[in-house]
């Protein structure tokens, strides 16, 4: 039986460098979209390096947590400015700046964004393809109908998808049951994320838990060996 690798996360607003490392490692992504919107957290709002600190970037889209990920309306469009404002501040003189910086114009200037979920998928497939040259499958999990909630919902969008292996964040620890993939002949494994090497970064000192935009800012065109590339140079 030929080998189905799948990972399944809700989408992230530019998310860190291991977001894209999960999706490097499978053959299909799946955005868990149709799950319960939280406030604070990833899903809008990231962080870039500046001279103060590290420096959240929040998309405004109010604090009720009765939608869906993928029902969340971004109503005020002035944010998109602000964002690109303090990201050009940031990384006008890093060494990948001039190289990335028309993607990222355009994302924050030629699109109004009125849907959460749409612009975080938009961004990650864009990101993916375009500057890591992944070619992973993407997929949304409303496209399976799933049934279930939390690790029922994830097996059932195993199982749909017709995985063969599932690759899990560290944090799922704490409520997988290995057990209940193994019933369903699904190999289970967690990523690890701790063996990113540090990469030039303004204003030390060093920080691995930022969006993506950093280390394509900092790095250009190498931003795929600070994420995997060192590994396989190792073999």
């Amino acid at each position: 039986m030929k080998q189905h690798r799948v990972a399944i996360l809700q989408s992230s607003y530019i998310p860190w460098k291991g977001f894209f490392d999960i999706i490097h490692d499978v053959d299909e992504f799946i955005f868990l979209d149709c799950v319960q919107f939280t406030t604070r957290d990833w899903r809008s709002r990231n962080r870039i390096k500046s001279a103060n600190g590290l420096q959240w970037l929040s998309v405004p889209v109010g604090a009720d947590t009765r939608r869906r990920i993928q029902d969340v309306a971004i109503p005020d469009p002035s944010w998109q400015a602000r964002h690109w404002k303090s990201i050009q501040h940031v990384y006008a003189k890093c060494r990948g700046y001039a190289r990335w910086r028309p993607l990222f114009e355009d994302f924050y200037l030629g699109t109004r964004w009125d849907n959460l979920s749409a612009m975080n998928q938009a961004m990650v497939r864009t990101i993916a393809t375009q500057a890591l040259g992944i070619t992973t499958r993407f997929s949304d999990a409303s496209d399976y109908a799933p049934e279930g909630a939390k690790q029922e919902l994830i097996l059932d969008l195993v199982r749909k998808s017709g995985a063969t292996h599932y690759l899990s964040g560290p944090a799922a620890r704490a409520y997988i049951e290995p057990a209940r993939f193994e019933e369903i002949g699904v190999e289970l494994a967690y990523k690890d994320y701790g063996d990113y090497p540090e990469y030039e970064q303004p204003w030390p000192p060093f920080e691995h838990a930022v969006s993506i935009v950093d280390l394509l800012m900092c790095t250009g065109d190498e931003a795929a060996y600070h994420i995997w590339g060192h590994r396989q140079a190792r073999t």
